[in-house]
């Protein structure tokens, strides 16, 4: 959803056209899967920061077009709503200090932005969901003024209800009637991007489908919407139900979720994967171009596959597969589970530790697969959203007789040599891979996530007699102010 377009409507003709196009891109993929060679070549790491822009009071600052203007770098990039920005940082390579890079482009970045968002007034912030948002910072005057979002919106509210209840439980559950697409403006990542050997692809993309929950319940940083105290990471229901917004069908079939854990253990080459998306899913924007893929690697080149990147990015899979095409043409996974924030230091330690437990138990990973269906990995995300480092989940254990939840906790720390294991494996230096899992132990040692932390304060500002917006208000303050010091939420003071 990243490129431009300059359509907002389209005809039946255009999506059946585009559905043709998107079955040309399957066979010229699956021809070029079969190239030898193909996407071979140093693992990297990439990833995408979302941004909240605040003014000089904590509130949304409606002004991610001027800000970009400003920044002068393609990096930086505009979001959905007006307050929101994206920085894409520069992959690195897997070996040495990746993570370490990864964390100082984020606090470049961040300075950076800082500078300008003061010139105007205010600041900037990597969290999950801002919390002084109000009812009024959504609807169309909040989207960015972009025709790719125009069309996202009219092309959503065409395929749904007309309006879609937002219902999410928690201490203060909430109920909201929307008829937009804005609220899923509301949640801001840290989007992980691990480049992928095909070869490797389907071990590694189950290993990471295996332990997203236990690395979001760590990470979370979104506990609070409009006031209320809801999920550790209420980003995850909030885009789900802010993007499907189906209503109930009884016993009639209706679309798949377009925002998912996904269907099932990868048993097939990476292809299943692309194969699923073209074919359970809707084209949204049918924009084509001229290109003949098939053609294109009949002849040896390597096809741009334009259409198929486009429906890509209009599925949100919490996992998802990339083809990117530019320079030395590759597979990738994007690990879109994760909040912004805390802090750069956290956001590298959740990225250490996602990927050197996925690396660490590939090898093991069918014999795992077997002693945890689906479905239950799938009801663990669900419970690492909701209760965070709290959550007790089902993990697979090749003795086990039955299945048996336990504590994240306790499986996260018993994992961790496990980490270090897949970090010394693809080249990360010693120090680098202990530096990182300190922060993950001492966040185990002392219970205290990002989410932990806001709900904390929050409930202690708001039994100060505050009002519910002051509290916010005062948690923003004081989250920013931990925030650009870099230090690990695990060491954050209260208030």
């Amino acid at each position: 959803m990243g490129r431009a377009i300059n359509k907002t409507s389209f005809s039946q003709r255009d999506f059946n056209a585009f559905g043709h196009k998107l079955h040309r891109c399957l066979s010229a993929l699956e021809l070029l899967l079969e190239r030898p060679g193909f996407g071979c070549g140093e693992t990297s790491i990439g990833a995408e920061l979302e941004l909240y822009l605040l003014d000089s009071q904590g509130r949304p600052l409606p002004e991610n077009v001027a800000i970009q203007k400003q920044f002068d770098d393609p990096q930086l990039t505009l979001e959905l709503n007006r307050y929101n920005l994206e920085y894409n940082l520069s992959p690195v390579s897997a070996t040495g200090k990746p993570f370490s890079n990864l964390e100082q482009q984020m606090l470049d970045a961040l300075r950076r932005l800082q500078i300008l968002t003061e010139k105007e007034g205010g600041s900037v912030l990597p969290i999950g969901i801002l919390p002084t948002l109000r009812r009024d910072d959504f609807g169309e005057s909040a989207m960015t003024d972009e025709p790719r979002y125009h069309a996202l919106a009219n092309v959503l509210h065409q395929m749904r209800d007309q309006s879609c209840g937002i219902n999410i439980d928690g201490e203060d559950a909430i109920h909201l009637v929307q008829s937009d697409v804005t609220m899923e403006g509301a949640c801001t990542s840290f989007q992980l991007h691990y480049r992928v050997e095909p070869s490797r692809f389907t071990s590694l993309w189950n290993c990471i489908q295996l332990v997203t929950p236990l690395v979001l319940g760590l990470a979370a940083n979104s506990p609070l919407l409009l006031g209320h105290r809801l999920w550790h990471e209420t980003r995850v229901p909030l885009f789900k139900q802010s993007i499907d917004g189906r209503g109930t069908v009884g016993y009639e079939w209706q679309d798949p979720a377009r925002v998912s854990f996904g269907h099932g253990w990868l048993n097939d080459d990476p292809m299943a994967l692309f194969r699923e998306m073209v074919q359970l899913y809707r084209p949204m924007i049918p924009l084509r171009t001229d290109e003949d893929p098939v053609k294109v690697v009949e002849q040896g080149g390597i096809p741009r596959l334009e259409e198929l990147c486009l429906h890509d990015g209009t599925i949100w899979s919490w996992n998802r597969p990339i083809y990117d095409p530019e320079g030395d043409a590759h597979l990738r996974i994007e690990m879109r589970a994760l909040p912004a924030g805390p802090t750069p230091i956290d956001m590298a330690a959740n990225s250490a530790l996602l990927i050197g437990l996925a690396e660490g138990l590939v090898d093991q990973v069918a014999p795992l697969l077997s002693a945890l269906p689906f479905p239950y990995a799938e009801y663990n995300f669900y419970r690492a959203s909701q209760f965070g480092i709290e959550a007790k989940i089902l993990w697979p254990d090749l003795t086990q007789n039955g299945l048996q939840e336990r504590p994240l906790v306790e499986i996260v720390r018993q994992l961790l040599p496990v980490a270090a294991q897949g970090l010394e494996k693809i080249g990360v230096d010693y120090l680098e891979s202990q530096r990182l899992l300190t922060v993950i132990d001492d966040r185990l040692s002392n219970g205290r996530t990002g989410a932990i932390w806001q709900m904390t304060q929050y409930s202690k500002l708001l039994s100060g007699s505050l009002s519910r917006m002051e509290a916010c208000r005062q948690l923003v303050a004081a989250y920013g102010e931990r925030s650009i010091s870099n230090t690990p939420v695990s060491e954050w003071s209260d208030i």
